[in-house]
């Protein structure tokens, strides 16, 4: 199904609910956002596609904070302008989103910005978690397994973990899975092989009707290769592992928004190398439960699994039952979110401190020019 054939369909094929009807400015009418480009989106609307600036009051928002910059899988209000063009006025209110952090205008990786952060992918009910079963060196990296199903956690959708080119791996894939089982407690966790077709019928069960999933995943994990296996047509453009080291070029440049012929819609995403937590409550915990169960037993409350006497954990650590790299990873990533929420109150800090200058300047300014 191509964008061009949308304006056959009812928007709640894309998603539209009713309850979103009261969050529409007056006089605008609802599209949804399939890609994005500089100050500038295209959208699918109930008359076809469009491609749509951003008006002022998003332009404003996004200069404050780049989390309310427009991203692929929102829900915008478009407001029709003179000779048929429209504006996209507003963006409406998220259902979930996928964020990730350290995101500024100086920085773009890692954890040296500022506390802001970006969002990914928006209104997603399910995060698929791409890991390529295999490498041409090294197997499924657990640890990046963990943080993308913290942030899937986090983000308000429902991570499931697929273990792509199951058909490279020629011994231990049920082994594997349990390992990733194990990483992921709770999470549905798949092995797939889209050239073979196996498992894509099961991915493409957790679209059933309008719903959206976004892939995420290493460069040459196969998410293009998923996601035209989903759309039944060459969707995304694909390219093959190098071989020298088994990595994947950059082959997706963008994040797109892709319909399914049997419903449901997918996003497709660029490699990501490493995505810093933003904001995290409760995505880091529900990763690590068994850590959490295992904690119970602790004998303070506020143990941190160190060296403290009667640590429940650090006993399952030495019999064997706690895996070593499972509590470094836990302790990595407990760490960054308790970094990345000190830098966000710093950043609300200077916010409500640039406010409170800006009023008082007013305020002094409105006493000179009193009569």
């Amino acid at each position: 199904m191509s964008f061009d054939d949308l304006s056959l369909f009812d928007l709640s094929l894309l998603g539209w609910t009713a309850a979103r009807v009261s969050a529409l400015p007056v006089g605008t009418v609802p599209a949804r956002v399939a890609r994005v480009d500089r100050g500038a989106a295209e959208v699918i609307a109930a008359d076809g596609t469009h491609h749509v600036r951003y008006g002022a009051q998003v332009r404003r928002a996004a200069a404050a904070d780049p989390v309310a910059l427009p991203c692929v899988g929102d829900w915008v209000a478009l407001r029709p302008l003179a000779e048929g063009r429209s504006e996209l006025a507003a963006v409406l209110p998220r259902t979930s989103s996928f964020m990730r952090g350290g995101v500024s205008r100086t920085s773009r990786a890692g954890l040296s910005g500022d506390g802001q952060g970006q969002v990914l992918a928006a209104n997603v009910d399910v995060v698929f978690v791409a890991e390529p079963s295999m490498h041409a060196t090294d197997f499924a990296d657990l640890g990046r397994i963990e943080r993308l199903v913290a942030l899937a956690w986090e983000s308000g959708a429902t991570p499931v973990v697929l273990l792509t080119k199951s058909d490279l791996f020629e011994n231990g894939l049920d082994d594997l899975v349990s390992d990733v089982r194990a990483a992921a407690p709770g999470v549905d966790v798949h092995a797939v092989s889209s050239l073979l077709g196996e498992g894509v019928g099961l991915v493409g069960g957790y679209l059933a009707g309008s719903r959206t999933a976004v892939v995420l995943g290493p460069s040459g994990a196969g998410k293009s290769t998923l996601v035209n296996a989903l759309a039944e047509t060459a969707a995304m453009p694909t390219q093959l592992v190098r071989a020298a080291d088994g990595r994947g070029r950059h082959t997706t440049v963008h994040r797109e928004l892709i319909p399914l012929p049997g419903g449901g819609l997918v996003i497709d995403t660029p490699g990501i190398r490493r995505v810093g937590l933003y904001e995290m409550t409760d995505g880091v915990d529900l990763v690590f439960s068994d850590i959490d169960e295992l904690s119970r037993g602790c004998r303070f409350d506020d143990c941190d699994h160190d060296a403290e006497p009667g640590c429940a954990v650090i006993a399952a650590l030495e019999n064997g039952e706690l895996p070593e790299r499972r509590l470094t990873s836990w302790r990595k990533l407990q760490r960054e979110a308790a970094w990345m929420a000190t830098r966000t109150d710093v950043r609300l800090r200077k916010e409500r401190q640039n406010r409170w200058r800006q009023i008082h300047k007013e305020m002094r300014r409105s006493g000179r020019n009193r009569p």
